[in-house]
């Protein structure tokens, strides 16, 4: 079936390397114009070479498309998925280059990011509209009309892998484990200019950290206790970011006596490298030196049972339906309710000043 007016899904990632070659020209594209110099961009970039020099995030978006594409397939939905990045190929111009030639003229923009927030939503918005820019001067063929899909940090099919996680974790650690949610932090000063009216990036991962505590506590007929900390800061000390950091909370916590922590990435899709290096890695080995039992959960993604991507197609049918249609209440938890597409003005605003974004009503 067709699905409404619309004629594509658009993807809308980060990007990451894939060779040893890609990892400093990478970095050199995340950290563009912040005079960060090479020495620097090398010792991060020893994070990726770990690894091989590869990020998993482009396999995993990959991953992603294929299962979107088969469940559209398997629900008569007639709907293509394109797919571009901000920072490494394929990029977001090259996206809409494909989309143009293919005819598409209104496309839904699904971004692997689950909250509000600049960096996470607004930059996105304006790499697009620097893309449409792009690929516009290059001929008179009718660009993409493009429209943000709302964020999803209160959805179901996001969240309740993390409940299941959650209490497969706490069946592998001693009794009095404390549940640790963990997001990637950002500059205060972002955080307080995120969503409309300013602090939506914090007050959206309490949401959904309370919301999985309270389907743990409902299912295992006991309270946990939980906090939510912060990974990969990258600004200089000068610079107030979100914390605490998650290897200085395990060392307070390893100090109150807990006996070990269930470690949940609730700010990410998938195991990138944030998760694969800060958690898996240096989280783990900081667990290890402070005697704490650890186990990591994992990301929803693409999980076999498929809820992350059937909640892709319910946001799609949700947001194409003239009007858009609000989620039934079982798609929802928490307590901040429906979210909404197109951004309003002035939100998550850019605190280096104003940039044309795309997506919303600025």
């Amino acid at each position: 079936m067709a699905v409404g007016q619309v004629d594509a899904l658009l993807l809308v990632s980060f990007g990451g390397p894939e060779g040893p070659d890609d990892v400093v020209p990478f970095l050199e594209n995340v950290t563009r114009g912040r005079g960060i110099p090479r020495e620097r961009l090398e010792e991060v970039g020893e994070h990726y070479f770990r690894f091989g020099g590869r990020s998993p995030i482009n396999d995993q978006c990959r991953g992603l498309i294929r299962a979107i594409e088969a469940d559209f397939v398997a629900h008569g939905i007639d709907l293509p998925v394109y797919w571009g990045n901000r920072n490494w190929h394929p990029y977001l111009p090259d996206a809409l280059r494909r989309m143009r030639e293919d005819g598409v003229r209104r496309a839904l923009c699904l971004f692997t990011s689950a909250y509000a927030s600049y960096s996470g939503c607004r930059q996105y918005r304006e790499n697009l509209a620097a893309a449409l820019e792009e690929v516009g001067k290059e001929g008179s063929e009718e660009l993409p009309d493009l429209h943000r899909l709302p964020h999803y940090f209160n959805r179901a099919g996001f969240l309740e892998p993390f409940v299941d996680g959650v209490l497969a974790a706490l069946e592998e650690l001693p009794d009095g484990a404390r549940v640790v949610f963990v997001t990637h932090s950002i500059p205060t000063a972002m955080n307080d200019a995120s969503g409309p009216d300013g602090g939506r990036y914090v007050a959206e991962h309490l949401d959904a950290a309370a919301s999985v505590a309270g389907r743990v506590k409902d299912r295992r007929g006991a309270a946990v206790e939980w906090d939510l900390a912060y990974c990969s800061r990258s600004g200089p000390p000068s610079q107030p970011w979100l914390e605490p950091d998650i290897n200085d909370h395990l060392e307070e916590l390893a100090g109150q006596g807990v006996p070990g922590v269930v470690v949940v990435p609730i700010g990410f899709v998938s195991d990138h490298m944030e998760v694969l290096y800060d958690l898996d890695t240096e989280a783990r080995e900081t667990a290890e030196r402070l005697g704490l039992a650890f186990a990591r959960v994992p990301t929803p993604g693409t999980a076999p049972d498929a809820r992350f991507v059937a909640m892709v197609r319910d946001l799609v049918l949700e947001y194409a339906a003239q009007p858009p249609q609000e989620p039934p209440a079982e798609r929802l938890l928490g307590a901040l309710g429906p979210v909404w597409g197109d951004c309003p003005g002035g939100c998550c605003a850019n605190t280096r000043g104003y940039r044309p974004a795309c997506c919303g009503a600025d």
